[in-house]
């Protein structure tokens, strides 16, 4: 199964694609951040994303795409500009007719390390013990990002055996 796992932002939203078999090995297929510019008007930074994440899956082909949850504790202008984000994220996700599957920070965490609180450092450890890497994907948003892809598998694999 490939996965497309999306860290959603406005200024910087992080991607990541996580391929597993029937083996128990991940690999990572590529990964990365879709940057748009302060100065750009807001409709235009938003049509960016949605097009950018069409090419992102023209390349990769996932079968899946796995998305954070918005997470309410930040400021509500952050929230607001999050979640135009998400929507042009999102639309670009459902007008290629593909799953889509969303998971809150902690589920993430409990996915990769077994510990609903675990830190960051903690979380991009496991990001690179997953596929073998020799090296945390950077940036932070592009990392957060393949977590999301192995938490889908991880959780997928879990829902299979039940």
């Amino acid at each position: 199964m490939i996965v497309l796992g999306i860290d959603p932002g406005l200024s910087m939203a992080g991607w990541g694609v996580v391929y597993k078999g029937n083996t128990d090995k991940y690999s990572c297929l590529g990964y990365g951040c879709i940057k748009t510019y302060p100065k750009d008007c807001l409709a235009d930074r938003l049509k960016f994303l949605f097009y950018q994440t069409h090419e992102i899956i023209e390349k990769y082909k996932p079968e899946v795409v796995a998305m954070e949850q918005i997470f309410f504790l930040k400021g509500s202008n952050v929230i607001a500009t999050i979640g135009q984000a998400r929507g042009a994220l999102i639309s670009a996700v459902v007008t290629k007719n593909l799953p889509l599957f969303e998971y809150n920070p902690r589920s993430i965490k409990i996915a990769l390390t077994g510990y609903g609180s675990a830190d960051k450092h903690q979380m991009q450890h496991m990001v690179k013990t997953f596929l073998g890497l020799k090296e945390i994907p950077k940036p932070d948003d592009a990392a957060d990002a393949v977590a999301m892809a192995i938490c889908h598998l991880n959780t997928n694999k879990l829902q299979s055996k039940l």
